[in-house]
């Protein structure tokens, strides 16, 4: 058992090889110091989003403390041991105490840097699995498996589903969330637009939570998808609702679906047109029902207005299915 250990490393991005290296290090320790290495120089997957992965995976333990160590150094390759030193220097600094031990993994050799950096401390290699950074950067799909539950978030493609009432939008959505073997998004307002049993009654605090609840469930669902999250309707729709349904606060609860629109992001957006039969399930608007084009358009008018691209998805529900799911397979590749 060594009293204090130092393993470090960029984590771009933490993949199950440096996950098994953080867990044997800490039991080997009294106290293991995790190093994450920050290139500001470099396209790195930005520092705060790895050092809360780093702290995801290591919390339960109680004997890990993370620090941060910036450079400028263009590319990694061109770092010189005389960085390397002086980073030590820094390190030993901030810990304040002996290294008495530098785990690193077999691609580092007792001629290393990291043994050049620390030639106090012992040097604790372990065998370097098969998969790198790189390699999971390049394609983190294929290698799904490599990454950690608290680092596939930051990896998984978000598919939006819009359209005008009827267009298949709900089951569209579920359908591709069983294809793809993912979870979803259900729209927030179907439920909540019916507290008074009717849309056409709802209270402007109804369009408020509508838009809050629908953001919320993303956040929570995104924790728990498989490469990919499908979202049945956003803020935009909502918007249109608001001023089809005549909200009285429109200016208040429109300025609350811009903001939330400016935080959305999606990598594909899939707008369903009103070509295939209307059908009335539930509280369905005859007068959408009467003039869908129209009301359609009016939809894409605002996605085009907050500069959002979009594709359109049309014919019958086996077509709209089997463009979605060509759709979705080329944004995969």
């Amino acid at each position: 058992m060594y009293d204090v250990g130092l393993y470090g490393g960029s984590f771009d991005p933490l993949h199950m090889g440096h996950m098994d290296c953080i867990l044997q290090a800490a039991s080997m320790c009294r106290r293991l110091f995790l190093v994450l290495s920050v290139g500001t120089a470099r396209r790195e997957i930005p520092a705060r989003v790895r050092y809360r992965w780093l702290y995801q995976v290591t919390e339960h333990i109680g004997n890990v403390t993370i620090l941060t160590l910036e450079d400028s150094a263009q590319e990694k390759a061109a770092y010189s041991l005389e960085d390397w030193r002086r980073d030590a220097q820094s390190l030993k600094d901030q810990i304040g105490e002996p290294i008495d031990v530098v785990f690193c993994g077999s691609d580092y050799g007792p001629d290393s840097c990291w043994a050049l950096s620390y030639p106090e401390s012992a040097l604790h290699i372990f065998p370097r699995n098969e998969i790198s950074s790189t390699q999971i950067r390049r394609d983190p799909y294929a290698h799904w498996d490599w990454l950690p539950q608290a680092v596939r978030p930051y990896y998984v493609k978000k598919v939006l589903l819009m359209g005008s009432e009827s267009t298949g939008k709900s089951t569209l959505t579920i359908h591709l969330a069983r294809r793809f073997n993912t979870n979803y998004v259900a729209e927030a307002g179907r439920e909540l637009s019916e507290k008074s049993g009717t849309d056409r009654m709802m209270l402007s605090e109804d369009f408020t939570e509508i838009l809050l609840q629908h953001k919320l469930n993303e956040l929570h669902a995104i924790e728990h998808s498989n490469k990919l999250l499908f979202i049945d309707t956003d803020a935009l729709v909502t918007r249109f609702y608001m001023r089809f349904l005549e909200d009285p606060a429109i200016e208040r609860n429109g300025a609350l679906a811009d903001a939330l629109d400016a935080l959305n992001t999606y990598d594909l957006i899939l707008f369903l047109e009103p070509d295939v039969a209307f059908v009335q399930d539930g509280d369905r608007s005859p007068i959408i029902r009467d003039d869908r084009e129209r009301y359609s358009q009016q939809i894409k008018d605002l996605l085009t207005l907050h500069h959002r691209s979009f594709v359109c998805v049309s014919g019958s529900y086996y077509e709209r299915y089997a463009q979605a799911v060509q759709l979705v397979e080329a944004l995969l590749r």
